[in-house]
């Protein structure tokens, strides 16, 4: 297997010194994720560093939103360890793994907001199931973290009446709501126009560069990985192992070939050359 594992082991990071100094908040271990006995990736390892965007691309198939089912707790290994410190996801104790799973955010790609409440009542349950804050407290964090993403007057709608780049950043707005220091994303940019996806590419960087948040990403939209990721992790779909982990700009001059190739579709918009 031709690899480039991590060419940015010195590279400087918004939240100060260098990724490689810091304790990885994530760390995955030989990670073999199978249905029954159809393999979709084996053996991958690697980290999600403090304060940084780490982009999941591949090929159709290759497993991109199964390893982030993988990484949030549902859907358990065949092979493997996804570490949060020294806590293993899987094989901790409930009540651990709950607190655990409380530490991080996730947005779905197509939402996975309530029908049923309204935008602000969405907002205000993790609050209410998970946190002592009070009725009031919850309302004013909602509103907070709805004013955050750009949908201060959002509060009282209901889903439905939001656009899908709205949707979105509601959807990213509630994983926010217990102040996570990692967010997962899927397809964070799937099915919006150029301009609402360049909207929801300047809040990711926000949400890494002004507050520290760290970001798993997956993604097919190359135009958003050049201009968000710090390192791209590279699942193939034939060989179903990561084949390249790094900034996307080194993969695409030194990466391997097939790597290469797949991220050359996107150079364009991002004015790179090789």
């Amino acid at each position: 297997m031709t690899e480039l594992l991590d060419s940015s082991s010195t590279a400087e990071h918004p939240t100060g010194g260098t990724a490689a100094a810091q304790a990885p908040l994530v760390q995955v271990r030989e990670l073999t994720m199978a249905f029954g006995d159809n393999v979709v990736q084996r053996d991958l390892t690697f980290d999600v560093r403090p304060g940084e965007v780490l982009a999941v691309a591949g090929g159709s198939g290759c497993g991109k939103s199964t390893l982030l089912r993988h990484l949030i707790g549902l859907q358990a290994p065949a092979k493997g360890q996804v570490l949060y410190g020294k806590y293993d996801l899987y094989a901790a104790q409930p009540d651990v793994r709950r607190t655990l799973m409380q530490t991080f955010g996730v947005a779905f790609q197509a939402g996975a907001l309530w029908s049923s409440m309204t935008v602000g009542e969405n907002m205000m349950l993790p609050m209410q199931v998970f946190t002592d804050m009070s009725e009031e407290q919850c309302e004013q964090e909602a509103r907070f973290k709805l004013a955050l993403v750009g949908l201060a007057g959002s509060f009282d709608k209901e889903p439905a009446a939001l656009s899908g780049g709205m949707k979105k950043r509601a959807a990213i707005a509630r994983a926010l709501a217990l102040n996570p220091a990692l967010l997962f994303l899927d397809e964070p940019s799937a099915g919006l126009d150029p301009l609402s996806s360049a909207n929801l590419d300047e809040l990711i960087m926000h949400l890494r560069d002004d507050l520290g948040t760290s970001v798993v990403m997956v993604s097919h939209e190359l135009a958003s990985i050049f201009a968000l990721a710090d390192r791209l992790l590279f699942l193939d779909a034939q060989t179903k192992t990561m084949t390249a982990l790094g900034p996307p700009r080194n993969l695409l001059r030194e990466g391997p070939e097939g790597v290469r190739n797949f991220l050359r579709r996107g150079a364009a918009h991002d004015g790179e050359e090789e």
